[in-house]
């Protein structure tokens, strides 16, 4: 079957319109909903399903027709327009719905035997000490978002703690007697981690400074500059980038140079 080419070499627009293939695809939701699963991993496996539906299947008109040609092929499209990565990511999705598919229609799986795309591997360039000093001195100051952004990437660095995870963070998940924050990983789960002294001088910086903010009532640690509402993860992300640029790194790759340095600082915060 022909493919439904979207714009070349973007994400977006995904074809999503599974059509007469839609009521399992609903059906495995509700599987994943009732296992627990957290709603972006259910979005994520439920759209892949979909986007294979639409690109692949136009002309079929059962799940058992599907083969693993059909499946390889799409793998092939993905990796002509995306990152090796992004397809891998795709192919594990769409097998945890064909495991399912199968167990539940007693079908055969078109996957078995099928590998996953190899993802090629890539150096994540790290601060480095010098370079974390310069970042520091980029936020120095007395207002808010001078006193919230250093604690914002002291937190970053000490914990390895994710974009999502930090913009979640409430003042209530913070310690700074016992240098401990509460923090919820994938799946909502629940874990603590230990920061040093100074990421704990820097949180109770930004706390004082919090206190006086027209949002200060609010429950999450994390609040917009200029009496604005909290911090979504992009937020944190364009605000590091900011910061890279005064210190003359570049924008994209500004925030993804903090998190891969929390192995190295990891002893220095104990």
């Amino acid at each position: 079957m022909p493919m439904t080419t979207p714009r070349p070499h973007s994400r977006q627009p995904k074809q999503l319109d599974a059509g007469i293939f839609q009521a399992e695809i609903s059906s495995f939701a509700l599987r994943l909903a009732a296992e627990g699963k957290a709603a972006k991993t259910i979005q994520t496996y439920t759209e892949a399903a979909r986007w294979f539906a639409a690109s692949c299947l136009p002309g079929l008109a059962d799940w058992e027709q599907v083969s693993s040609r059909d499946v390889q092929r799409w793998m092939a499209w993905l990796l002509d327009r995306y990152s090796s990565a992004y397809a891998s990511n795709q192919y594990r999705a769409l097998q945890q719905f064909f495991k399912w598919l199968a167990a539940e229609h007693q079908l055969p799986d078109p996957m078995a035997g099928l590998q996953p795309p190899r993802v090629s591997q890539k150096l994540v360039p790290v601060f480095t000490s010098q370079e974390l000093t310069r970042v520091e001195q980029a936020c120095a100051g007395r207002s808010f978002a001078q006193r919230r952004d250093p604690a914002i990437i002291a937190v970053f660095t000490a914990t390895g703690i994710r974009l999502s995870g930090l913009a979640g963070l409430r003042c209530s998940d913070v310690d700074l007697w016992q240098r401990e924050i509460t923090v919820r990983g994938k799946g909502g789960k629940d874990r603590i981690v230990r920061i040093g002294h100074q990421a704990a001088r820097s949180l109770d910086r930004c706390q004082r400074a919090r206190s006086r903010h027209a949002q200060a009532w609010r429950p999450q640690l994390r609040l917009g500059a200029g009496n604005r509402e909290p911090l979504t993860a992009a937020g944190i992300y364009q605000m590091i980038a900011r910061r890279g640029r005064q210190c003359g790194f570049s924008q994209h790759i500004a925030a993804s140079m903090v998190r891969p340095t929390y192995p190295q600082l990891l002893l220095a915060t104990r």
